[in-house]
């Protein structure tokens, strides 16, 4: 079942939120400190997320526009604010759906299942960590950077992406890239994982390729990048 987060600062609805979902079947998390409410929604790595916008410190906009710049999932306002310029304004920073307080459970449920249906049929993404791959472009999202990976790139990335984080055997590489192990060169694999070493240098990732010498390769995500 997806994962929802719910950043809202009342407690009493963020417990009614989370009692609404759960009752639901989904998994969901919730932010009670908005010191550093970013690290937390990041971390919990949520299929979607339900945001408010009057929140300590920084506003529902500001972290709209922050996470849509360095995630996947999509993200539904739900604020007591009601002009169609706050509206406009959210949807404008990348917001997918934006409902007003006091909000009929049955319908938020159901925008929210939307969005999840919208998203699993037009994105296929793969998060580790910060990283979030579209498989079906090989966009690759790190923090405020992307770059296109080529298709053999790509596909080299989404086994290891899958796999993490445990090591990848050679053959299963081969097999993944190329459907078999057999006749397949050795060298052409180092090519192809020196061109995405390359290529993930672009946006200072090259270093999350581990090789494991004599067996494959493993990615390795840094604390920081968690």
């Amino acid at each position: 079942m997806s994962k929802i987060i719910i950043i809202e600062d009342d407690i009493y609805l963020r417990e009614e939120l989370v009692n609404i979902f759960e009752r639901k079947g989904y998994t969901t998390g919730s932010i009670s400190s908005f010191d550093a409410p970013e690290t937390e929604i990041l971390r919990f790595e949520p299929d979607l997320a339900i945001l408010d916008i009057n929140l300590p410190n920084k506003s529902g906009f500001e972290l709209c526009k922050w996470l849509k710049a360095r995630s996947s999932f999509p993200i539904l306002i739900l604020t007591s604010r009601d002009t169609l310029s706050d509206e406009l304004h959210a949807l404008g920073l990348g917001a997918d759906d934006f409902l007003t307080k006091p909000c009929n459970p049955e319908r938020l449920i159901a925008r929210v299942e939307r969005l999840l249906q919208n998203y699993g049929k037009v994105k296929s993404m793969i998060q580790v960590g910060e990283y979030v791959l579209d498989i079906d472009t090989y966009k690759l999202i790190y923090r405020n950077s992307y770059i296109i990976l080529s298709e053999t790139e790509g596909k080299l990335l989404k086994i290891l992406m899958e796999s993490y984080p445990n090591e990848v055997t050679k053959e299963k590489i081969f097999q993944g890239l190329w459907g078999t192990e057999e006749f397949v060169d050795e060298n052409i694999l180092q090519v192809n994982m020196t061109r995405l070493r390359g290529s993930l240098n672009n946006i200072g990732a090259s270093k999350i390729i581990k090789t494991i010498r004599g067996k494959g390769y493993k990615l390795e995500v840094q604390e920081n990048d968690r």
